[in-house]
């Protein structure tokens, strides 16, 4: 029995499993079942995995740095997507992405900062 590529229904050699002729059927075939409302989901996680990457190409001593909003730009540090918020018991908000974060300070500084 002559099995069909699912995407194209070009016939397949290979192996018996086999469900497609080529990656780009593959991914062509997948890019149907997973539609253009994942890809919200999908660009805000590569953005939190972006924020994360330059919070944490900063050097911390003792699980906390200075840093200006300038380097942070520079960076494309994009301010808008945090994971979670944590406020103190003086009032103080600190702004994570996953376990890193960061405090804003006066004159356009910010303390990073490691949760433990």
């Amino acid at each position: 029995m002559k099995k069909l590529c699912e995407e194209c229904g070009s016939e397949l050699m290979g192996r018996s499993d086999k469900k497609f002729c080529s990656d780009g059927c593959r991914n062509a075939f997948h890019n149907k079942v997973n539609p253009a409302s994942k890809n919200l989901i999908r660009n805000i996680n590569n953005r939190l995995r972006k924020n994360y990457r330059v919070l944490d190409s900063f050097a911390l001593k003792d699980g906390k740095t200075r840093t200006t909003k300038t380097r942070l730009l520079d960076k494309n540090f994009d301010f808008d997507f945090i994971t979670n918020l944590y406020t103190t018991k003086k009032g103080t908000t600190y702004y994570f992405v996953y376990d890193l974060g960061y405090l804003p300070l006066d004159n356009d500084y910010y303390m990073i900062v490691k949760r433990e």
